[in-house]
């Protein structure tokens, strides 16, 4: 295993469980403490965790930004069932958009092979993936963050107020029934706001693992989305809430 896949691995499992120990990690990845030690002084200088005596625990979720390269290795076999859940919900002549995010760009892989949609994105790596595809791509305009490969500011708030789309295809930081649909950046969290008005129907795309998490900046309330397309690990009782709410889940 590459030191990056090795980290990633961590990385996930920090993820579901919030802690873990060095010497767990040294038996499941078959490597030794020193090398476990290391990975988490360098995944602790990214600001991904926090090191403590025996393992690491989970940097503060409601702060946490990670790069788009990091999130794409997390969660990736539940991201792209996911992906191609929300695909089959993008029909011929379609106008939809897509955030940023890692389960937006697996969407955007998918849709190279489709036809006659129109996408708007505020992600220049989607609209790379999808340039030379028999779709027409809109493009926001603004200042890009290299986190997310995202456009954010007035003039992507600009181009998002004038448009009005069939769909959104929300990814999210966090799922919390007292705060909403959360992001880490302020930014993003204005952008996906305006995309919610201009979208008639909103699908929120998010693996299991966001749920009970929140972020600095809320996007809006848990009624705002219309759908949500998650894995099949999402707890029973998030499950029949969100369904009391009226919000239509789709588990995969």
């Amino acid at each position: 295993m590459l030191s990056e896949e090795r980290r990633s691995t961590i990385l996930e499992i920090l993820a579901q469980h919030h802690r873990i120990l060095v010497a767990e990690m040294s038996r499941r990845l078959g490597t030794s403490h020193v090398t476990i030690r290391k990975d988490l002084e360098v995944l602790e200088r990214r600001g991904l965790l926090h090191r403590v005596h025996g393992g690491a625990i989970a940097a503060n979720p409601s702060v946490l930004d990670l790069a788009l390269t990091e999130k794409e290795r997390i969660h990736t076999r539940e991201k792209e069932r996911i992906a191609r859940a929300a695909a089959k919900l993008i029909g011929e002549g379609d106008v939809i958009i897509l955030d940023s995010g890692s389960t937006t760009m697996a969407i955007a892989r998918l849709l190279k092979v489709r036809k006659g949609i129109t996408i708007i994105t505020n992600a220049i790596n989607i609209a790379s993936e999808l340039a030379a595809s028999d779709n027409e791509i809109i493009l926001t305009g603004g200042t890009l963050r290299e986190k997310s490969f995202s456009l954010v500011g007035p003039l992507s708030e600009g181009s998002i107020a004038r448009l009005t789309a069939d769909k959104l295809f929300l990814g999210v930081d966090g799922i919390s029934f007292e705060c909403g649909y959360t992001t880490p950046n302020l930014l993003e969290a204005d952008i996906n706001r305006l995309m919610l008005r201009a979208a008639t129907q909103v699908i929120v795309t998010a693996d299991s693992s966001k749920f009970g998490r929140k972020s600095l900046g809320v996007i809006a309330g848990l009624s705002a989305g219309h759908k949500i397309i998650t894995d099949d690990h999402i707890a029973a009782g998030d499950l029949q809430r969100l369904r009391d709410l009226g919000i239509e889940v789709i588990t995969v």
